[in-house]
Parts: structure tokens; C-alpha cells; sequence
């Protein structure tokens, strides 16, 4: 299964479904868009999507107490303003992402041609809307908040036997959450228990933009989410969300994480030259203990090891028992390769070397 859709993406949520107005889910869509292209990386803006009329029973529409219940009904949205969004999404160089909460939406994220679908923590065991989603065959992440580990590994299985990619987000759901309830060792747990998913974070946390994304990478997270806002008049942001400059934050310190990790962890890193350079001037040289006649065969008696290392010179990682002096070297003075019968001297890129590292 392709897992390079999941890799290194970023997935912005419209919080509260930008409190149903489309002009002002049109505004957040473009400060985003500017931020996200600003800051050169791969990023979703993800709605979320209900159909209403059958998501609240009608017997309860009227109870404005419930808070799930009025958000859900003062947030609707009409198609052609979920259709004008996604446009809006796409025109920003992002990708359209949507969480469908029920199967009629489902439906509606075919007729949008939405890449990547969304499964909500509160719907990891909803199999009637998973077996929905299933049928689209398209890429799913889902977030893990509050779920149990058999809930995991049955999405893990369902989904795999599907040859549908999944990617799987440690959530912690409270909104918002402290920094000691992010549990970001459940990065590690996830990574190892489905080592061939690509394992994301989805963060409420509202304290700091940096230190959890600088963790959360180098633990080995690949995907990335946040809900985001906007400040207008009349309105306070919830401290869950996150503004513009605090996004802007957040994928810097992501460029940070990725420069601090360094190549992947799945290969041995190569050193760049000034770094081996400088530990080759550590390295100490070897030297004659007493005079060396011609012909000598070295023992550990012959030399001794010394800094500097000097250019021709060879190295203790080159001293080898039983090399043969070509010519004499004096007592105190460095072995060089050429004065050596070694098969160092003999091939011509290992001399070379020899000779650029060291003092001059």
C-alpha cells in the first residue's frame, strides 16, 4: 500500500465548521493557503461534513441545551457552499480533506472528489459509516483519541485486508489539552505495533507550537493535525485552535525538527567532509620507535602512535602486523604509506585518501 500520501502532511481542520458561515470558512481557507505556501509544505484543509437532517433525530432538533446538537444545526452548510470551499482549497495549492461523520457524506465526499477521507475518534467503532468509507477505496487517517488497543488493531486488520492505505493519529481528546495529557510516547508504542503505517499526531494542546512538534517528529510521527481559526469581531477563538502565526510557528518548527533529525532512521547517515576532516585530525599517526632498516618486518615493538597525523602518513586504523619497510625510516620519524608493503599503498583511491587527510 502507498504510504507516501500520508508523508509529511499536514492537515488543517476548520474548527467548529468555521460556525457555518462560508465566507468566513472562505477567509480561513485563504490565511491558511498564504501560510501554508509561505512556508513550503504539503497541507490539507479538511471540513467537516454531516447531513443534518438525518445526523439529529428530529424529536431533538429543538434542544438547544445539548451543545453537540445546536453546533451541529447552527453549522450546516448547503452543497454548493461545501462545493465553493473545496474549490477554494484546491485554488490555494492545498488539498480538499474532509471528515464525514455519516454515510450520506460519504457520498458527498465521491461527488467532491475528496483524496483523503478523515475517521474521527469518536468513530472508531461506528463500522456501519467504516464499511461506508471502505467502499470509496480511498486513503483514510484516523485519530485514536479515547479508543481501546482491540479498536486499533481491527481498523489496522479491516482496512489492510482492503489494500486500503491507513494512517493512524496518537489523539488525545480534550479540548484543549495540557502539556503532561499529550502522552507522546504513544508515538513510539504505535510505530512499533503497526510498523508499516505511518503514524501521526493530532494536538489540541494550546501552551506552545514548537516543543511537541520537535518531540513529536523525532519520535517518529509522519502526519500532523491541528484545528484552526481565525480572530473576527464578536467572536473568541477557543484555546484549542490555533491562529495564523501560531500555525506559521508550528511548520517552522517542523523545518526545525526535520534539519536536528537529520537523514532517515532507517540508513546510516553520511558524514560530510568537514566532519571527517576534522576528526581525522585527531587521529593519531604512527611513528618509528627505533631505526627501521629496509626489508624490516614491523612488530608493535617498531612503533608508536602520536598526534599529528601527517599528510602520507599512515594512521593507527591502517598499522597492521607484518608490513614490510620498503625504505629506511629513521628512529621518531612518521611511516609513510609508500614506505610500507601494504595494500593500502597498492590501490590508488585508498592512497589518495591517505595522502589529502593529515597535516601538511
Amino acid at each position: 500500500m502507498n504510504r507516501d500520501i500520508f508523508e509529511d502532511l499536514f492537515v488543517l481542520e476548520l474548527a467548529n465548521n468555521h460556525l457555518g458561515d462560508v465566507e468566513r470558512g472562505m477567509k480561513i481557507i485563504s490565511a491558511y493557503s498564504q501560510v501554508v505556501r509561505f512556508n513550503n509544505v504539503r497541507a490539507a484543509i479538511k471540513i467537516q461534513l454531516r447531513d443534518v437532517e438525518r445526523f439529529v433525530h428530529k424529536d431533538f432538533r429543538a434542544r438547544t441545551d445539548v451543545r453537540y446538537i445546536k453546533k451541529t444545526i447552527d453549522t450546516q452548510l448547503q452543497f454548493e457552499d461545501v462545493q465553493r470551499m473545496v474549490r477554494a482549497i484546491r485554488e490555494g495549492n492545498c488539498i480538499a480533506m474532509a471528515t464525514p461523520f455519516d454515510e450520506k457524506s460519504v457520498d458527498v465526499c465521491q461527488e467532491l472528489g475528496i483524496p483523503i477521507l478523515k475517521l474521527a475518534s469518536s468513530d472508531v467503532n461506528d463500522w456501519v459509516l467504516i464499511e461506508k468509507i471502505a467502499t470509496t477505496k480511498k486513503p483514510v487517517i484516523v485519530s485514536t483519541g479515547g479508543s481501546s488497543l482491540k479498536d486499533i488493531d481491527d481498523l489496522v486488520t479491516f482496512f489492510g485486508n482492503r489494500h486500503i492505505p491507513l494512517a493512524i493519529n496518537h489523539c488525545v481528546s480534550m479540548y484543549p489539552s495540557e502539556d503532561q495529557e499529550l502522552e507522546l510516547n504513544q508515538i513510539d508504542f504505535l510505530r512499533n505495533r503497526y510498523p508499516h503505517h505511518v503514524i501521526g499526531f493530532s494536538t489540541h494542546e494550546y501552551h506552545d507550537w514548537t516543543n511537541s512538534m520537535l518531540m513529536a517528529y523525532a519520535k517518529g510521527a509522519r502526519t500532523f493535525e491541528r484545528h484552526i481559526d481565525i480572530q473576527t469581531d464578536g467572536m473568541t477563538v477557543s484555546p484549542y485552535c490555533s491562529l495564523p502565526e501560531q500555525i506559521d510557528t508550528w511548520f517552522k518548527a517542523f523545518h526545525k525538527a526535520k534539519e536536528m533529525c537529520g537523514a532517515p532512521g532507517s540508513q546510516k547517515r553520511i558524514p560530510p567532509q568537514k566532519e571527517v576532516a576534522y576528526l581525522d585530525s585527531l587521529v593519531r599517526g604512527v611513528y618509528a620507535s627505533r631505526d627501521l632498516p629496509e626489508g624490516h618486518v614491523l612488530t608493535d615493538d617498531d612503533v608508536y602512535l602520536a598526534v599529528p597525523l601527517q599528510r602520507g602518513q599512515i594512521s593507527c586504523r591502517e598499522l597492521m602486523r607484518g608490513e614490510v619497510i620498503r625504505t629506511a625510516v629513521q628512529k621518531d620519524q612518521p611511516i609513510m604509506i609508500d614506505k610500507i608493503d601494504s595494500p593500502y599503498a597498492s590501490i590508488p583511491s585508498l592512497r589518495a585518501l591517505i595522502y589529502k587527510r593529515g597535516l601538511e
